[in-house]
């Protein structure tokens, strides 16, 4: 599968990426960039617009505003519990988002319709339980060919109760983490960093195991990609000092009260735009009649949301 298409002009070579080490002034301007009036809240990453199937101009400028700030926009939308899953396909077309994963349990448009499903949930697929989800990245264990690079969520009907997500920018994680200790994110970029396990099914696999770094810059724009999931169950980490100490660093942070975690909780007309950042979601509890069902439409995209790499232009 062919890399990420359609990238603005301005977007720098690999060599002229600012995560890569050999590019400290352009990490050192970059750090101080993204730094600067940082949201501090969940509600300023909220854009009011009104149908996104037709953005108007400004609406789509706001959301691309706050994308390339923080990888990340909540939008506020008219459309209620409208059931349409143009609404996710048409918002990710006028941000360049295109290619759709068409994983296993997606719908056979490509877009997932998420909801407590038992027959599901029972094979151990936790997006659609009312278990909680941990703190993870979409597709981690997907092959390089396949990365997830954006996502888009969109609510019809929120649960009864719970069902919160938890919000966190990669490349805050990325900085936080070099901050630290720079060998933290050499070990985290090596090829063999994290293992996932093969997925088997009665006998019979499913997805083959996937070895590959947690960290990752795009060849075509330098823009930083993260591929993460705080599962412990069969995970293997590459074992040496660097590595095991930047997980453990990594795990504090998730599980502490950083400031830079965004947490809400979507409502009927509310979704996620975003470059696939750090995500978790609370447990959930529906109620009894069908419109008391969680519902959210999730478009997964090879594509990066675009106008939010390195070096595009600002407005």
């Amino acid at each position: 599968m062919p890399e990420q298409t359609g990238v603005a002009a301005t977007a720098p070579a690999l060599q002229d990426s600012p995560y890569l080490f050999s590019n400290r002034d352009a990490y050192r301007r970059w750090r101080e960039q993204k730094l600067r009036d940082y949201p501090s809240a969940a509600d300023q990453l909220i854009v009011e617009v009104n149908d996104p199937r037709a953005l108007r101009d400004s609406e789509a400028r706001a959301l691309l505003r706050l994308c390339r700030k923080t990888n990340m926009v909540i939008y506020a939308s008219r459309m209620g519990d409208e059931p349409d899953k143009a609404i996710a396909r048409r918002l990710g077309e006028r941000f360049g988002l295109r290619r759709l994963d068409p994983n296993m349990l997606a719908d056979d448009d490509g877009i997932t319709s998420l909801s407590v499903v038992a027959g599901k949930s029972d094979r151990g697929y936790i997006p659609y339980s009312d278990r909680r989800l941990l703190w993870h990245t979409d597709g981690y264990y997907n092959p390089p060919q396949r990365r997830i690079r954006a996502m888009v969520l969109h609510c019809v009907r929120p649960a009864m109760q719970g069902g919160e997500n938890s919000l966190l920018d990669h490349e805050i994680v990325y900085l936080l983490l070099r901050d630290e200790n720079p060998e933290y994110i050499k070990a985290l970029m090596r090829p063999d960093a994290m293992t996932i396990p093969a997925n088997t099914e009665s006998g019979r696999e499913t997805r083959a195991a996937q070895s590959g770094p947690v960290f990752a810059v795009d060849a075509l724009t330098g823009a930083l990609h993260m591929r993460y999931t705080a599962r412990t169950r069969s995970i293997e980490w590459r074992q040496d000092r660097a590595t095991r100490e930047a997980v453990a660093f990594l795990e504090v942070l998730l599980s502490g009260d950083s400031p830079y975690v965004f947490r809400h909780r979507l409502s009927a007309g509310q979704g996620l735009l975003c470059n696939n950042v750090l995500h978790n979601r609370s447990a959930l509890e529906d109620g009894a009649g069908a419109d008391q069902k969680r519902l959210i439409y999730r478009a997964r995209y090879y594509d990066r949301i675009a106008g939010t790499e390195p070096g595009a232009n600002s407005d």
